[in-house]
């Protein structure tokens, strides 16, 4: 019977988080007006960090910002991004721990609540295909509009997302001898509590106790 391996990605296969780093990347460039940008980004981050976050507001925050740029533009800075902030952060026991499941025959995907855009790159430099992350709206003419499409996919959403891709695949949840989600936030509790296998993965001091207090395992991929 096959198995499932999920993965969050920001503090859990990367040292960072993608989301957060985008923004300090776009001010660190002069992309844009660094203070006032700044100052939303970090807003928000606290906000996530706090579990109290609206994610509809904090994703047309970064979607409206995304297309306030011409594509090719846009192109060209995430490159750089991935280039200078992402291929640094991404380490060999994160990439081994990926590749340990995806050599066991497992079904892997990368389940993230920051936006599709940012973090297609990301997965693909993961050697992952299947990648879950909140989607961009489009215009007819494949612009990015600076909305959500959708709903987000965070907390309890990271569940309706997977299984509406389960289903795509024909492949329901309950088909799967062993279910793992590797998470470093207490934000994914929802979906930890209901695979057969979580991992409290890098955790912050709220998932870390709670994983105590469930018996979940805890490991620390990051020690830097």
């Amino acid at each position: 019977m096959k198995n499932l391996a999920l993965f969050d990605l920001d503090h859990t296969l990367l040292p960072l988080d993608s989301d957060h780093e985008w923004g300090e990347f776009l001010a660190r460039v002069g992309a844009v007006d660094g203070a006032a940008y700044r100052a939303r980004n970090d807003a928000f981050f606290a906000q996530y960090n706090a579990g109290v976050l609206d994610p509809v507001e904090y994703l047309e925050f970064a979607l409206g910002t995304l297309a306030g740029f011409p594509r090719h533009e846009l192109e060209s800075l995430h490159a750089r991004y991935m280039r200078e902030v992402i291929e640094p952060a991404i380490k060999p026991q994160a990439l081994k721990l990926v590749r340990e499941h995806q050599d066991a025959g497992d079904l892997v995907a990368i389940i993230t609540a920051t936006n599709h855009y940012i973090t297609a790159p990301i997965a693909a430099a993961f050697g992952v295909e299947h990648h879950i992350a909140a989607m961009p709206e489009r215009d007819a003419d494949g612009k990015l509009t600076g909305r959500l499409a959708g709903t987000p996919t965070s907390g309890p959403g990271k569940i309706t997302h997977m299984h509406a891709w389960l289903e795509r695949l024909g492949q329901p949840f309950g088909s799967f001898g062993r279910s793992h989600f590797y998470s470093d936030s207490h934000n994914d509790i929802p979906l930890l509590s209901i695979v057969s296998h979580p991992v409290a993965t890098n955790p912050s001091a709220a998932l870390a106790s709670h994983a105590q207090q469930q018996g979940w395992p805890t490991i620390q991929l990051f020690n830097d």
